[in-house]
């Protein structure tokens, strides 16, 4: 008797923990579903969303472009920034997303479902990475009819994307802190100025070292940097302004800790606060 109970106990507690992930995935992919659906009914968003990067990417590529000179076609040195642009854009949908959510009693009703209701902002997280997924596929759409030609085998395309999606994960998370701890929708949105500002003092649009002395540190040492030369340098190898070989290696270390050192920073405080306001 003693033996089977000893034997059950470890093989209920595994099946309890299996349910309760099922759960939380299950839930997860609800409030993901759900995200989605709101984000779909906000039709100005969705096109501001893929509108601006777009203008930004013609802006650049076929009004300054011609003026400036790094050593390739620019739309080629500037595609790779232009597309980390628009997490950024999508960044503060997700912040003012959730602060709705907080502000508006929509978290009080979830937590009385029977469902873990901190799965909202998991749902928000994948609705963000969702419609930048498909944002950044439409503005690479606009890159290559301007003239962008990227010269990557598989290998590199995967590793640009999944880098690109790692950037986009670590931004949203970021905003869903912004969403939780914002007393207004103001406040959320004003997040979207520091998501864009960022790549603009980075290598995105011109060589670190054109920058004034004072400048340079702080745009070669800031989280973009890292990413986007290792886009550029998966995309278009052998390019100027793209890393290659051990430099490389050593610069996607660098993005990827960067991305999952936003990440998880930002998630903990984000269910901290989302924890703290709930009570």
């Amino acid at each position: 008797m003693n033996a089977l109970a000893v034997t059950t106990a470890p093989a209920q507690q595994r099946g309890g923990r299996l349910a309760a992930v099922a759960e939380t995935v299950s839930d997860a992919v609800t409030m993901t579903a759900r995200s989605v659906r709101l984000a779909t009914r906000d039709l100005d968003s969705m096109i501001t969303a893929v509108v601006l990067p777009v203008m930004i990417l013609a802006m650049f590529t076929l009004v300054f472009g011609g003026a400036i000179d790094v050593g390739v076609d620019y739309v080629t040195y500037a595609t790779p920034g232009i597309i980390l642009l628009c997490a950024g854009f999508g960044a503060a949908n997700t912040a003012l997303a959730v602060e709705q959510d907080m502000s508006r009693g929509m978290v009080d009703r979830l937590r009385s479902l029977p469902m873990r209701s901190w799965t909202v902002l998991l749902g928000h997280v994948g609705a963000s990475l969702l419609k930048n997924l498909v944002t950044t596929v439409i503005v690479f759409g606009f890159a290559v009819l301007f003239g962008f030609r990227p010269t990557a085998d598989l290998a590199g395309w995967f590793g640009a994307v999944g880098l690109i999606l790692l950037f986009v994960g670590a931004i949203a998370w970021t905003a869903a802190f912004v969403g939780v701890v914002a007393r207004s929708a103001d406040a959320a949105g004003a997040f979207s100025f520091v998501a864009m500002f960022l790549p603009y003092i980075s290598s995105a649009f011109v060589p670190v070292e054109t920058m004034p002395g004072w400048l340079q540190g702080f745009a070669q040492h800031q989280p973009t940097t890292p990413i986007i030369e290792t886009v550029r340098g998966l995309l278009v190898p052998g390019t100027p302004g793209a890393v290659s070989g051990y430099e490389l290696g050593t610069t996607a270390l660098q993005a990827v800790a960067w991305c999952l050192g936003i990440a998880v920073v930002f998630a903990a405080l984000a269910a901290r606060g989302y924890r703290r306001r709930g009570r």
